[in-house]
């Protein structure tokens, strides 16, 4: 009776074994509660964009007005793909988004250097490189625009008074596609510049007192230290500025129109005046066209530089 009892109370007293982490992890993804905090913003995501993307596909295959649509296959394309100027004004976009993107990676990096060392009124510079992004784009294009003016801006004034003739910024078809995507450098650099700031703020500080302790110049910290690190940050703001270069439109137009000409023309703008003309359902064939093309341009970068991230 006695060894009975014992081992009975040795078996109660057993431990129960874990339940295995798989199985309490599906047990988790059961529970309905957490999806709830995605439906709101999965109904937001749908109808502001989803909806939006699928309508654009369908009505780029009709023509179409407010009231009526016609279903005629993929002839908006053909005749979008025959524009003349569309050719040119992929060159274009591509060399607006190169330029844009290139100029605020490695301006925004060195901006983001400077103003997070221990310089005098380092508050008042990050806020005075950041207030273009605030600005209206079509504000800061009639701006710049009257800066550029050949004959009464304040730029070739400024030239004049050291006996340089400046040059038709925005009446030059060599420079008018130029001048605006310095424009936008200026605009949106600080954009570069604050997530710059971050990614150099997130760095241990340890890894520079090493460094200091081996040494190290400044130059060598930031080669081996400080550019390595930022590569995520680096990663995000090329991919930002490519969006934003290979979609740019308010400025190319508020500054430009797209001339001299057809100069300084992207697909945006081709598709707005295709738009202004009344073909609406050729203009929703050219933002398909652009969607995709930006599309086959980010996508597989993005792959590329997280893949090289991880490898490292």
């Amino acid at each position: 009776m006695t060894t009975t009892t014992s081992q009975t109370g040795s078996a109660s007293a057993w431990p129960a074994e874990p339940e295995p982490t798989g199985k309490r992890r599906r047990a988790k993804k059961r529970s309905p509660y957490p999806m709830w905090f995605y439906l709101p913003a999965a109904i937001i995501y749908g109808a502001l964009f989803v909806v939006p993307t699928f309508a654009s596909f369908y009505f780029s295959l009709t023509r179409w007005t407010i009231f009526d649509s016609q279903f005629i296959g993929l002839d908006n394309f053909r005749t979008f793909f025959s524009e003349p100027y569309l050719f040119e004004s992929l060159i274009n976009t591509i060399i607006f988004a190169t330029i844009t993107s290139g100029m605020k990676v490695v301006l925004g990096l060195l901006i983001a250097v400077f103003l997070s060392s221990q310089i005098i009124a380092r508050g008042y510079l990050r806020s005075v490189v950041f207030f273009p992004v605030l600005v209206s784009a079509v504000g800061i294009g009639v701006t710049f625009s009257v800066l550029m003016d050949p004959f009464d801006g304040l730029i070739n004034k400024v030239l004049a008074v050291f006996g340089i003739e400046g040059p038709g910024w925005l009446t030059d078809p060599n420079l008018a596609l130029i001048s605006v995507a310095l424009t936008d450098v200026w605009r949106g650099v600080g954009i570069a510049v604050l997530i710059y700031i971050a990614g150099i703020v997130a760095i241990p500080q340890e890894y520079f007192e090493a460094a200091k302790v081996d040494g190290a110049s400044a130059t060598k910290a930031f080669w081996n230290i400080t550019l390595p690190l930022m590569r995520p940050a680096t990663t995000t703001v090329i991919i930002l500025s490519l969006i934003g270069g290979l979609r740019s439109f308010d400025l190319i137009w508020t500054m430009t129109r797209g001339g001299p000409g057809f100069s300084s023309d992207v697909l945006a703008s081709v598709v707005y005046k295709q738009y202004q003309a009344g073909f609406y359902g050729l203009s929703t064939a050219g933002n398909v066209v652009l969607f995709v093309l930006v599309a086959a341009i980010i996508i597989p970068l993005f792959w590329f530089l997280n893949r090289k991230e991880v490898d490292r």
